[in-house]
């Protein structure tokens, strides 16, 4: 099996690092603030590593990403785990880099809060460069099909672009939601299960939030324009009709 190295062990890196042990894999991790068996604070124990998953927070990633370039042999894969995928993949790096962002999670975080059963059924997706090697793709997907998720193929536009429709912009709905009802005191009062689920996302990573708003606004600002589209549609037109139709549909996922 290859050595896999998870430089970051917070929610995600932290799952990876629980997942792939308990899979057997040899893995070791890099944090500045977690410490037990098989992690250690600098990079030089990634240097054996085949694979590196890179899972700090989206503001401190490209410095990893350049501080790992002077360490890692240039047949080492590496890949990050970054929410948003255009801007990790701007700039050539001499080992290989293959962008990915797994599609699970919670509104916690912290090494403390991450679980082994974290990607169980999730999707993983992936941007890998054109000039990326198939046999270096098939040797990532296998570790990221042993974490329990699926892969998912597509570019790091069309990724960003889909990622702010079903998760950034629900995020910042999540926010404005809890923010709007907040100003009513009965509101509050009354607030119950269905209030509590919609506002979950509200509860997320502040730092992790900020970046994607940072990162992603001009697509966060697509998305939320055709909501405010859709929400029209749907108070215009055949209401129960439409309900319906999108329960069917929403019964799928």
């Amino acid at each position: 099996m290859e050595k896999i190295g998870v430089v970051g062990l917070g929610l995600i890196g932290g799952s990876i690092f629980k997942r792939l042990k308990k899979q057997g894999f040899d893995v070791v991790g890099v944090s500045k603030s977690q410490t037990g068996d098989g992690i250690w604070q600098n990079y030089d124990v990634l240097k054996d590593c085949g694979i590196v998953f890179v899972c700090s927070a989206m503001n401190a990633t490209m410095k990893i990403l350049d501080e790992l370039e002077a360490v890692l042999p240039s047949d080492t894969i590496v890949s990050d785990v970054c929410s948003l995928k255009s801007f990790v993949s701007k700039k050539f790096r001499p080992y290989v880099f293959i962008p990915s962002h797994p599609m699970a999670g919670t509104e916690k975080k912290g090494f403390e809060n991450s679980f082994e059963e974290m990607f169980e059924g999730a999707t993983w997706v992936l941007t890998p460069f054109n000039s990326t090697r198939e046999e270096d793709i098939k040797k990532l997907v296998a570790v990221i099909e042993a974490t329990g998720a699926k892969p998912l193929f597509t570019t790091a536009e069309e990724h960003d672009e889909a990622a702010a429709m079903i998760s950034h912009m629900p995020l910042v709905v999540s926010q404005a939601l809890y923010k709007a009802a907040s100003e009513n005191e009965l509101a509050m009062k009354m607030a119950s299960s269905g209030f509590r689920s919609m506002t979950r996302l509200a509860m997320s990573n502040e730092e992790m939030a900020n970046d994607m708003v940072q990162l992603n606004h001009k697509n966060i600002e697509h998305a939320i324009l055709r909501l405010y589209k859709a929400v029209g549609e749907l108070l215009t037109g055949d209401y129960a009709k439409t309900a319906r139709e999108i329960k069917s549909e929403r019964e799928k996922l």
